[in-house]
């Protein structure tokens, strides 16, 4: 058996968790989940019936792990040998842009796409302020650093790039200079190809069987 069950679904936020899978060499089985059915085993797992789900088989007994962001920083602590967790210096960027990324850039890109508009008087109830204050804060990091935690890739960058190929695929993010040269960084690493290729295959199979 492999040690983790991948539960996933091609062109979703399963792009993510196959990422960070391929980034720390996981053995790991995909299992396809379509929209409508949903194996038991998955709803066994996560009764929300959502992708991405990841069963590790620990010696111990099965640890399930949801939610992509959860599932990224998992991985990083389960195969440190990958060489993607922080160091002292950079554990404060890490967490930081990491949840930064799962809570108001997610929620800002939401937002926007939904059309929510949130009045400037309660920009304060909300956890991303504002879409423009939310871009800020993104432009001014990385105009001053490659990677989430400054010279190194790491896995908070698996995470954060992945918002922003959904911000900027579906024309929610602009285009800045920082904010492409960023995406073109990370896209460029051998696990991201690898992840987009299988994407690409599974989504093949999937339109294949009607």
């Amino acid at each position: 058996m492999a040690a983790y069950t991948f539960y996933t679904n091609p062109r979703s936020r399963g792009l993510i968790a196959s990422w960070a899978l391929h980034e720390v060499g996981a053995d790991f089985a995909m299992v396809p989940v379509g929209w409508r059915e949903k194996p038991p085993a998955l709803l066994a797992a996560n009764p929300l019936g959502k992708v991405p789900t990841l069963v590790h088989h620990a010696p111990e007994g099965d640890r399930v792990v949801t939610e992509a962001a959860a599932i990224c920083s998992y991985l990083a602590e389960e195969h440190p040998e990958a060489g993607l967790l922080p160091n002292p210096a950079e554990r404060g960027h890490y967490h930081r842009w990491l949840f930064f990324a799962a809570g108001p850039l997610e929620q800002a890109l939401m937002a926007r796409m939904l059309g929510w508009e949130l009045p400037a008087e309660r920009e304060g109830t909300a956890g991303f302020g504002s879409f423009d204050r939310t871009v800020a804060a993104l432009d001014v990091h990385l105009s001053q650093h490659d990677f989430a935690c400054g010279t190194r890739f790491t896995m908070a960058d698996v995470y954060l790039t992945s918002q922003f190929d959904w911000g900027l695929n579906l024309k929610l993010l602009p285009r800045h200079d920082a904010f492409l040269a960023y995406a073109e960084r990370c896209h460029a690493r051998p696990a991201y190809q690898a992840a987009l290729a299988a994407d690409r295959e599974l989504y093949r199979q999937t339109k294949a069987q009607g």
